[in-house]
């Protein structure tokens, strides 16, 4: 199973997540997939997710914070699916000295997340 962390908006407009992973065998039409790099111990302040989308990670190592300062590390074959598209958003920041190299792979609209919480 690949490890997985579901950043969502709460009812109360702030930003949670889930850990858990994605299941084999679960096909998702995509919208799009695009690749992206950014250098080392570079950070992005306070935004939603422009849609939503799975984060593949190929490189690197993160920290998110969500609204309410809860944090997890993200690493090199983990996924993140980012669903947060309103509310107060999160940010994150490269750890260590990889760059991030990772692929933004778009959801069609109405699509099901790929997403089992863990225990």
């Amino acid at each position: 199973m690949i490890k997985a962390f579901k950043l969502y908006a709460g009812p109360d407009g702030h930003s949670y997540f889930k850990q858990g992973f994605v299941t084999d065998n679960f096909v998702t039409n995509v919208q799009h997939l695009h690749f992206k790099e950014t250098i080392a111990k570079a950070s992005y302040d306070w935004h939603t997710a422009p849609r939503i989308q799975y984060v593949i990670t190929m490189k690197g190592t993160l920290e998110f914070t969500t609204s309410l300062g809860k944090k997890f590390i993200l690493q090199a074959g983990e996924v993140l699916i980012a669903t947060d598209t309103m509310g107060k958003g999160h940010k994150w920041k490269l750890i260590g000295t990889d760059p991030w190299l990772r692929a933004y792979v778009a959801f069609e609209a109405n699509e099901p997340v790929n997403f089992q919480e863990s225990l």
